[in-house]
């Protein structure tokens, strides 16, 4: 497929993207992640890995010599200018990786998931569509700690270490409201594809 729809899928923590990425997938669109594009730049012996331990030192390896990306996390994550750091080394990184995927895949539709799709600027420039899925602050909470097994205050910490839901949304071309209404969830999703369906038909 030389010209796929690429709809960048975004929104923040435990808004349930996972749920949105699965309905996509199982119409056949290929998904391309950004987290694990991340994990491949920071794996042993890349120019990020490098780039990471010359700003962090090395006490955030593992024995085995490879980062320990929780231990990078309680860093990054209680502190904003080490967050933006990580981020400036991995965000070209991670649109290299995309850029190269891309290339090879042959989908009509591609769905570029990436918690900071916005905030990573060439990410975003890939995209036709950007798609947002918010949750109320509650929601997000309560999954934080009941799927993740997180504290109260270590939930809220990652919750504000990100940029608000308002901004994401002013940005967007299609909100997907997830507050745990599965049949509400289910008919948005469905609303969703059949427009796509009808602007690929009409690019044909």
């Amino acid at each position: 497929m030389n010209n796929p729809f690429i709809i960048g899928l975004t929104g923040n923590i435990a808004t349930g993207k996972s749920t949105v990425l699965a309905y996509l997938a199982a119409r056949g669109a290929h998904v391309l992640d950004a987290d694990r594009l991340a994990h491949e730049s920071m794996q042993q012996g890349t120019h990020t890995y490098w780039a990471i331990i010359d700003v962090f030192g090395r006490s955030i390896l593992q024995p085995n010599g490879e980062i320990d990306r929780r231990a990078l996390g309680d860093i990054v994550f209680s502190d904003p200018a080490a967050l933006h750091q990580l981020e400036e080394i991995i965000h070209p990184a991670v649109f290299s990786l995309a850029r190269m995927e891309l290339l090879q895949v042959e989908a009509p539709v591609i769905v570029l998931e990436a918690i900071k799709l916005l905030e990573a600027g060439q990410l975003v420039t890939m995209c036709d569509e950007v798609w947002v899925v918010t949750s109320s602050p509650e929601t997000q909470l309560r999954r934080l700690r009941e799927m993740r097994q997180m504290d109260e205050t270590e939930a809220r910490r990652r919750m504000q270490a990100q940029s608000s839901q308002e901004d994401k949304i002013k940005q967007a071309d299609r909100v997907i409201v997830n507050d745990d209404d599965v049949e509400a969830l289910q008919h948005q999703l469905d609303t969703a594809w059949q427009e796509l369906s009808e602007k690929l038909a009409a690019r044909m």
